[in-house]
């Protein structure tokens, strides 16, 4: 299943995506079943778990008798699709060098993490899909992307032991970690050079996790204007999905829509010599196998 957040007639509402059409699941809902039970965002959705999923379940197989599916149902040109969360409740979770290739591109092998490194970008840099990356020109020259796989949290907890920190999970989507390299090495903190406005683009939607049977056998590729330069694979994480989630777990308290992103392979601009940064124009694609391409381009 793929959920998103879309916008019809400047009205935001929680689809499905299913079979190249975009279902709009309160309408959807309301016609066959003669109820309005779903809330009104995709992160209260999460939050309903297995119920909301063997709701929408129930829509799926009664679609193949329904009659008057165009009002409904769209096709992707129809609307327009923004972040699945579009302003996350509090600031996305970030995992720093968790790809040993990626950790020594930006340094050397000294900078191998022992541990998990953790950092945060603001509620207020998340974008969606196709939407545009602000250069921030009269602040940073050094602009550069991060393709990334993300765990969107599907119930409150704490203290969660790794062999239990799955059942968390609700799914998984895309981040483009977007950072501008200046601004990260002047504070010595992350948060500034990763929280610019845009510079989270995140979609473009949430595949529950029943549709992954392994996060740690996909595929992650960026391309820059068509060129290719981040070919990794989630098997080469350093820490553990389980592992992350129980480490932050431990004295914060994780909640529904909570979005965890677990860290980039090598290929950044910063890695090459010399830098390749994004430029304005610049059309940025990541590819996470089974979650579909998020697509940005860095406005002029």
């Amino acid at each position: 299943m793929k959920f998103v957040t879309a916008v019809l007639h400047n009205e935001p509402f929680i689809g499905l995506l299913h079979e190249e059409k975009i279902i709009d699941l309160h309408k959807a809902e309301q016609e066959i079943f003669e109820i309005t039970s779903f809330p009104k965002t995709l992160a209260e959705c999460v939050a309903l778990g297995d119920k909301f999923v063997q709701d929408v379940k129930q829509i799926v197989d009664k679609l193949k008798h329904a009659e008057g599916l165009e009002s409904f149902v769209y096709t992707s040109s129809d609307v327009k699709i923004l972040a699945p969360i579009p302003r996350p409740l509090k600031n996305i979770f970030c995992v720093g060098k968790n790809y040993r290739e990626h950790a020594i591109e930006m340094g050397s092998e000294e900078d191998i993490p022992k541990h998990v490194m953790l950092f945060s970008k603001a509620p207020t840099s998340v974008i969606g899909h196709e939407q545009g990356i602000d250069p921030h020109s009269h602040i940073t020259n050094e602009l550069d992307y991060e393709g990334e796989l993300a765990v969107i949290i599907g119930k409150k907890g704490k203290q969660i032991n790794e062999d239990e920190a799955m059942n968390y999970v609700f799914g998984y989507t895309i981040v483009n970690d977007v950072t501008a390299r200046n601004l990260q090495s002047q504070h010595k903190q992350f948060l500034l050079g990763k929280s610019l406005d845009t510079s989270c683009p995140i979609g473009p939607y949430i595949v529950h996790k029943s549709a992954i049977s392994n996060p740690y056998d996909l595929s992650i590729k960026t391309k820059v204007n068509n060129e290719i330069r981040q070919d990794g694979h989630t098997k080469d994480m350093i820490f553990s999905i389980e592992h992350i989630i129980s480490i932050i777990s431990q004295g914060t308290t994780l909640e529904p829509g909570d979005i965890i992103a677990t860290g980039t392979p090598a290929g950044v601009g910063k890695g090459f010599n010399p830098p390749k940064f994004l430029q304005p124009g610049d059309v940025v694609e990541i590819e996470v196998e089974g979650l579909g391409i998020l697509r940005n381009q860095v406005i002029i």
